[in-house]
């Protein structure tokens, strides 16, 4: 009985329920709520309700309709949302059933199918393999891991994850071939579970939601006090019961700023605006407010840390080990290459690869044997190249190449081979060993057939040239990036699906593990102690696997970061990396997450602001993501921490020249109350400039403020202590600047007097 197939259950956002709750999330909108009651109110009075009074309801309400369209037309315009996880599923497929091989849609699979995959393919299912010829696949978005998986039928380990003979939804079948049995489709893959993992995870407030709300639970409070304190008084003088309400609600609607929503969002969307130039496109702008709250940036490493590519990091050759310059733009230093040895090993490398040609290059022939023609035409030779694991290829050499002449491999150079080789593989290097052999012209004439699968030619005696060792090396900009976040007292902490020893290399070098810190397995090196010996406070850094935070509970994890400053995890799943984000949430921090593959996307949504990769990332990761980063560049963050810092810094600025108007408003209408002395300016009046003063001016500050010289060097505002409204600002504002402008508003009302006598 077949079964029936199953796709991701992927639902399209819909954008307006999506905008709705994101305004109604934004809690500016219960100030104009709180002044439409009031203008209900206004309008529902018969008694008094004449010509000017609906006049001034219909102006406060259209007041209300026009700013919420604003801050849902800037909300609108700066979401990007991505049907992300369906540009993963592949199209078509080719499967064989009843012995028929033909294509059909991937859609369509069913457990049990048997399908091919070749290179330049999508894995359209989890699939077991059971047959493969060269088959590699790129697992980076799911793994982390930059190089290429060999797929094969032997099972490796008892991870799915990490074991060979499973290639999983998705990924890229980047050469060879491959058969296999489907044995899951749709949400039970690796990826669909990733996705049902990243749908589930509730988004949390943001900061600055937070601090509005708190700003308006503080006005709202002032505003009823004051209208009932009004109130209290215009009833004890004598004022008829509907009149004082009116005098209670018109002070509730005049002391709420009707322009904070507009103010708030300019604020934020001119601030990512001036991001968008600098290559960060903000879709939650929100999260341009939260990037410059950030405590802790759990940053992926392969793609956003590192360059995504394979380089060439050192060379042992004439015994000693040479490094290579890995700089994005090659300004390093570079070895002497002028030894016979090294131009052997060169040779050998060039020849011996896969290197593919860019497209519009199809008619341009590509060696494919590994055993090439000399260029120089008197020698009639064949070179015969081979690389492989060290290991494998020493055995098959008998001499080694050492300053350009082939000694005998003897014990000494075999020692000399295995101290190179663990140097280079504790470096979290990939190592590779290079040997080549010149065949005599008598046994391998010109015109040989050379036949790889009988393996016609020799496959011992060959001179072994060297060893070449390979790393993801960091982005150039990437270490300033860091100490700049150390410098605004930001912790950058690694999370990776590599291994961990690479983990740790790049981490050192980019200087996530500083410079003298030590892990605990260092130090124990150090003293020649076992590890259980070690005091784990005595470790600055840590480094965590997969397989040991699998082990850990919470608090335990609670307790290791709080432990350790400088943390690094390897071999993590993408629940893992929800786990680490939530534990850091725990010690209060405001975390932010980089990172550009499938794995990273649950981490991405649960965090308090996620950063995607615009080149590299996947548009799963985009899509979780708050904010991509279009050069997918590391520093890109470090900008966006100091816009982030200056927008709640000229919010404050903003915040406080609202507040000052709010005593001098109100003391020409205690005075109209108490000694009935005639308003100077109408409430439609007051409305009008109460609107020009609350958001063309505030308006100033984020469009023209620039930021404090010592911005970059404050510690993370805590969001406990460290509010946008506190008692020091109400104070300043209404005590210090209002005591100014009440004396210019009781001028006001004494010249009004003045004219009316």
């Amino acid at each position: 009985t077949r079964l029936h197939f199953r796709e991701v259950a992927f639902l399209d956002p819909n954008i307006w329920d999506c905008q709705s709750r994101g305004q109604a999330r934004d809690s500016g909108l219960s100030i104009p709520q709180l002044q439409s009651w009031g203008e209900v109110f206004l309008m529902v009075l018969p008694p008094l309700l004449s010509t000017s009074r609906l006049y001034l309801a219909i102006a406060l309400i259209a007041v209300v309709v026009v700013t919420g369209c604003f801050g849902y037309y800037q909300e609108f315009k700066s979401t990007n949302i991505i049907a992300s996880f369906k540009n993963l599923v592949p199209q078509q497929a080719t499967v064989i059933r009843d012995g028929d091989k033909f294509q059909i849609n991937a859609n369509q699979l069913v457990v049990g199918d048997l399908v091919e995959i070749k290179g330049g393919d999508r894995v359209p299912a989890d699939i077991r393999i059971i047959t493969s010829q060269g088959c590699k696949v790129d697992n980076s978005s799911l793994t982390g891991e930059s190089e290429p998986q060999t797929r094969a039928p032997e099972c490796t380990h008892e991870s799915p994850l990490e074991t060979r003979n499973i290639a999983f939804f998705s990924t890229m079948c980047l050469e060879g071939t491959a058969t296999g049995i489907i044995i899951n489709t749709g949400d039970r893959t690796i990826i669909g579970r990733i996705a049902s993992l990243a749908s589930g995870v509730e988004n949390e407030k943001t900061p600055i939601a937070i601090e509005i709300e708190h700003f308006v639970d503080i006005i709202a409070g002032l505003a009823i006090f004051f209208g009932a304190t009004f109130f209290v008084v215009a009833m004890v003088i004598g004022y008829p019961f509907l009149k004082a309400m009116v005098f209670f609600m018109a002070i509730v609607v005049a002391y709420v700023p009707e322009g904070l929503l507009a103010t708030v969002t300019v604020c934020l969307s001119l601030t990512a605006k001036r991001l968008a130039r600098k290559n960060c496109v903000v879709k939650n702008l929100e999260a341009v407010e939260t990037l410059g709250s950030t405590s802790v940036i759990c940053s992926d490493k392969t793609g956003t840390l590192t360059q995504n590519r394979m380089t060439v990091s050192h060379l042992w050759f004439d015994n000693q080990i040479h490094t290579a310059d890995t700089t994005e733009d090659q300004s390093g230093q570079s070895f002497d290459q002028s030894s016979e040895t090294w131009r052997a090993l060169c040779k050998v490398v060039s020849l011996c690869n896969r290197a593919f040609f860019k497209s519009g290059q199809d008619s341009v022939p590509v060696p494919k044997l590994s055993i090439h023609e000399l260029d120089d035409p008197r020698d009639q030779r064949y070179l015969m190249v081979m690389k492989g694991a060290p290991e494998r290829i020493l055995e098959r050499c008998s001499t080694i190449m050492i300053k350009g002449q082939e000694l005998p491999l003897d014990e000494q150079w075999k020692e000399a081979f295995q101290t190179a080789y663990m140097d280079l593989g504790g470096l979290g290097e990939r190592v590779l060993g290079f040997c080549h052999l010149y065949l005599p012209q008598s046994e391998f004439p010109r015109g040989y057939n050379f036949d790889s699968d009988e393996m016609n030619f020799p496959t011992s005696g060959l001179c072994f040239a060297g060893l070449i060792s390979m790393i993801d090396p960091p982005r150039a900009t990437v270490p300033d990036a860091v100490m700049k976040c150390r410098t605004a007292g930001i912790r950058v902490i690694m999370v990776t699906g590599d291994h961990p020893i690479t983990a740790k290399a790049i981490a050192a070098s980019v200087g996530i593990i500083s410079e003298g810190s030590e892990t605990v397995e260092d130090i124990a090196t150090r003293l020649r102690i076992p590890v259980e010996q070690v005091n784990k406070r005595d470790a600055r850094a840590c480094v965590v696997n997969g397989g040991q935070l699998k082990d850990m509970e919470t608090e335990e994890l609670v307790e290791i970061l709080k432990m350790h400053p400088e943390m690094v995890f390897a071999r993590t799943s993408p629940q893992q990396k929800l786990i680490i984000v939530e534990s850091c949430q725990k010690l209060g921090a405001i975390v932010a997450v980089t990172g550009d593959g499938v794995n990273d996307s649950p981490a991405l949504k649960k965090a308090d602001i996620g950063v995607a990769m615009g080149i590299a990332g996947s548009d799963a990761a985009k899509n979780a993501a708050d904010m991509i980063l279009l050069d997918d560049n590391f520093a890109s963050i470090v900008t966006g921490v100091e816009q982030g810092r200056l927008i709640f810094d000229n919010l404050k600025k903003s915040i406080a020249y609202t507040l000052t108007k709010n005593i001098p408003e109100l003391t020409p209408y205690l005075i109209y109350i108490t000694v009935s002395v005639p308003l100077p300016l109408g409430c439609i009046t007051i409305l009008f400039i109460e609107l020009c003063t609350d958001i063309v001016i505030p308006l100033s500050f984020p469009a023209y403020e620039r930021a404090e010289s010592d911005i970059m060097h404050l510690k993370p505002r805590n969001p406990r202590r460290d509010r946008l409204v506190n008692e020091a600002l109400a104070v300043y504002s209404y005590f210090q600047i209002d005591e100014r402008c009440l004396r210019r508003s009781v001028d006001v009302c004494s010249g009004s007097l003045i004219i009316i006598v």
